[in-house]
């Protein structure tokens, strides 16, 4: 059993409950512990991780939350400075599941953030705990 921290950022509240939805299934399924920490948006979730990290207080961690395309440039600098800085983390040894949804619009999330279709809330927990078994299996 491993101990997981979903980081979500909760911009968009009803999309975030059926992420988490998803992804505390998922880890609790495979008999893992696992707590949220909420965050104001995106380009917070990995600057909480790697607090946590420096806790040492869990094993693996879930980043959740939704961007949606506006009309300005702020978009990609949320989308591609979250993804850039969750890989750092990631190549750096944490192992992360990104869930950070980036879609044209809300019925492109609702597909992807719902667990009865797309489930990308478990899908970035799968991703988490594979990464946590190639962590531990070349430690």
């Amino acid at each position: 059993m491993a101990s997981f921290l979903i980081v979500e950022a909760r911009f968009y509240a009803h999309l975030n409950d059926m992420l988490i939805a998803g992804a505390r299934t998922a880890l609790e399924t495979a008999g893992h512990d696992v707590e949220v920490l909420t965050v104001p948006g995106a380009l917070e979730i990995p600057g909480a991780i790697a607090a946590a990290v420096e806790s040492g207080q869990y094993d693996g961690f879930v980043a959740l939350g939704v961007v949606i395309r506006g009309e300005t440039y702020h978009f990609d600098i949320v989308a591609g400075e979250s993804a850039r800085a969750i890989m750092a983390l990631t190549l750096d040894g944490v192992p992360i599941g990104n869930g950070i949804l980036t879609t044209e619009n809300e019925t492109q999330a609702i597909v992807r953030a719902d667990p009865a279709q797309a489930n990308k809330g478990a899908g970035a927990a799968e991703a988490a705990m594979a990464l946590l078994d190639i962590r531990n299996r070349f430690a």
